[in-house]
């Protein structure tokens, strides 16, 4: 098995044209800055729904101007399927991220979840399929294990769904499968742990926790834990989640038509995470050191415990997440403190 950087820099040798949906949110941007610096070629598809043009600006200040020069962006919905094929069209890789993500937002309003997750994922799949697309690699999710109780996740031991944006989820799992059997449509899928870091959004309703927290606790707001803080996740830096969409996007065929978490593989509580990003704040804003969280009830359909199985990841693709949770929030807390410190 070829290992990751080296199978970077024949990417860098043997420039190909990837598609990547909700380019402009997080993942998206990052998943773009990195092929555009490894040479490749880059269709970008986004509605903006939950992506943003500053994503897309910051991306284009970071890179090479030449760089920049082979990026296309398409401003459309994966709800429209003439949109799809239109984005597909002479792509090698699809690296899928369009989604509405956000357990709360699925409880809140099921319908735009259900039509942006399995009617936009199916739209995909049936537009890179007819584009002869060599590999479309999709933003599963470890909601998928619903109330399995065992720890750690292991891929092929799921349980009930929690949350509407969880069913969504699992259906694109299997829409993927049947795709596979039925077409020889060649899909994987990343099903990712919490992921974080640079440009994931510290705004609205549905933010995620770190940057949420290090913007509150930058500007001196009150930073809010649902229930007792004892919940733990996987935390997993940006950098690790770009590693495994590339390993998979270029992995051989016995690897393809399979599902793999992306995690870190260590299990953080809240309580600790809260902990670590108030010291990293409290370099630029000492005050912060003080500050106290305050305790909520928990979420509805949230899970109580997660953590990941990486070894399949490892077996079949390659994959090392290089940062662990310290090492990426070192990265993440900085760049929030060089954009939201008062």
């Amino acid at each position: 098995m070829i290992p990751y950087e080296e199978r970077m820099a024949l990417l860098r040798q043997q420039p190909a044209t990837w598609l990547v949906t909700g380019v402009a949110g997080f993942i998206g941007s990052n998943l773009l800055e990195t092929l555009l610096d490894l040479g490749q070629y880059v269709v970008g598809l986004d509605n903006f729904a939950t992506g943003h043009q500053h994503n897309l600006d910051e991306v284009e200040r970071t890179v090479a101007a030449t760089a920049w020069q082979r990026f296309r962006f398409i401003r459309g919905d994966i709800r429209d399927l003439a949109t799809c094929r239109a984005a597909c069209a002479g792509v090698d890789y699809v690296l899928h991220q369009a989604a509405l993500g956000s357990v709360p937002r699925s409880i809140e309003d099921p319908l735009t979840t259900n039509e942006t997750n399995i009617s936009g994922f199916v739209n995909m799949l049936v537009a890179a399929r007819d584009a002869g697309v060599r590999r479309m690699v999709y933003a599963a999710s470890s909601s998928t294990y619903g109330d399995h109780p065992d720890l750690p996740k292991v891929e092929e031991r799921i349980g009930n769904p929690l949350s509407p944006y969880a069913v969504t989820k699992l259906v694109n799992e299997l829409y993927a499968s049947v795709f596979a059997r039925t077409y020889g449509f060649a899909t994987i899928g990343l099903r990712y742990f919490n992921i974080f870091g640079r440009r994931q959004d510290p705004a609205g309703a549905y933010a995620a926790v770190i940057p949420n927290w290090c913007a509150g606790l930058l500007k001196g707001e009150p930073v809010y834990i649902n229930g007792d803080g004892e919940t733990s996740r996987d935390f997993c830096f940006i950098d690790n989640c770009v590693q495994a969409n590339i390993l998979a996007a270029t992995a051989g065929d016995e690897a393809a038509d399979q599902v793999y978490n992306v995690a870190f593989g260590e299990r953080t509580s809240l309580n600790e995470l809260y902990r670590l990003i108030r010291e990293r704040v409290a370099v630029r804003v000492p005050a912060a050191v003080r500050a106290e969280p305050i305790h909520r009830d928990f979420r509805a359909g949230d899970v109580r415990h997660s953590l990941a199985d990486i070894s399949k990841a490892g077996r079949r693709l390659g994959y090392r997440p290089e940062y662990s949770v310290r090492d990426g929030l070192d990265k993440a807390a900085q760049w929030y403190i060089e954009r939201f410190a008062v």
